[in-house]
């Protein structure tokens, strides 16, 4: 099973009143869109952290780059500025054996001190030449050195920054796996408690981080009714047992009709009102027969605007006719997580 976001189911309406408000229907609906909405941010998120990791690492291996490369300018620097300060110290000595030499000439020939006066102010003016060159050499690794230091501190917080969107994805990954863990494990409870009315129409699978109790219209209800039969009241009691030993676990019960309009008198107007009725009946022997907290339940009717089977035919009707309990884990740790990036 793919790793996908898991999404809340929040609120708890029961509907008690023998016809159901369009507004409390839509209420519904709107619960269910915002949901959706947030399972979809919730991958989203992921795939944000994946993108940034990506662009992350790829910035990381550029400023390595450029530290290799200052570094390697500044080592070529350093030998340079060694070079420098070699020639300048030769110069010196050069220029203190040329005063000896004016000391002892000056006492010869006048042309002679000529010449060496002359010799010696152009090793003056080569001295100070090199010096300012070693000045400028000088400055000029100082401002390599700091934008070294500069690179340096940058690059540091690149890889904490980096180190931080893998931890909070990490994270991200081990709670998402736990939570489809968690919903594996309780799907396999539900089935393990359910497993003798499987023949009767109960089926049990996970679909998009919950589970899907699926129960035909022939286990729980006579055609038009929404009195619960005995089998299908044994079902439910069963399911009731799991819930109340799962008190993490939000229920949402759905009742689907056929596409046939009803064409009854009495307590129903439609199949809208039919599927709503035959959902409060469910929630009615779940909270009548167990410890279960009816905040943890909501009842909604779909009428035949959801069918499993669009096609037109007797096999296709009676197909969609069916009750659909959803059970979905608490994702309280999953938004923690989300809250902490």
């Amino acid at each position: 099973m793919n790793t996908k976001s898991i999404i809340v189911l929040v609120g708890a309406a029961l509907i008690i009143s023998a016809c159901v408000p369009m507004n409390r229907l839509n209420s519904v609906e709107e619960i269910k869109n915002e949901l959706a909405t947030e399972r979809d941010a919730l991958m989203k998120s992921n795939q944000k952290l994946v993108v940034d990791t990506t662009e992350m690492g790829a910035e990381l291996r550029k400023l390595n780059h450029m530290q290799s490369s200052l570094v390697e300018d500044t080592l070529q620097l350093g030998k340079s500025l060694r070079r420098m300060k070699d020639n300048y110290e030769k110069a010196v000595a050069q220029n203190k054996e040329l005063m000896d030499s004016k000391e002892k000439l000056a006492r010869g020939s006048e042309a002679e001190a000529r010449k060496l006066l002359a010799e010696l102010q152009a090793s003056k003016a080569d001295l100070q030449k090199q010096k300012d060159d070693l000045v400028k050499l000088e400055d000029k690794l100082w401002e390599r050195k700091k934008s070294l230091e500069l690179l340096q501190s940058e690059l540091e917080n690149k890889d904490k920054m980096l180190e931080e969107k893998n931890l909070k994805m990490s994270e991200l990954e081990k709670t998402l796996a736990r939570k489809d863990s968690a919903v594996q494990a309780l799907k396999d409870k539900v089935a393990a408690a359910l497993y003798q009315f499987e023949k009767d129409g109960l089926t049990v699978n996970i679909r998009n981080g919950k589970v899907y109790v699926s129960l035909d219209e022939q286990l729980l209800f006579k055609t038009g009714k929404f009195d619960v039969d005995p089998k299908g009241k044994a079902a439910i009691e069963k399911l009731a047992k799991v819930l109340e030993q799962n008190p993490d676990i939000n229920v949402m019960i759905e009742g689907h009709t056929d596409n046939v309009p009803y064409n009854g008198k009495g307590q129903l107007t439609d199949n809208w009102d039919l599927s709503v009725k035959r959902a409060t009946a469910i929630v009615r022997i779940i909270t009548s027969g167990s410890k279960v907290d009816g905040k943890r339940l909501t009842a909604s009717g779909r009428g035949e605007y959801v069918p499993l089977d669009k096609a037109n035919t007797p096999e296709a009707r009676q197909k969609n006719r069916r009750t659909e309990i959803i059970l979905t884990p608490k994702l309280d740790e999953l938004f923690e997580v989300l809250e902490s990036n």
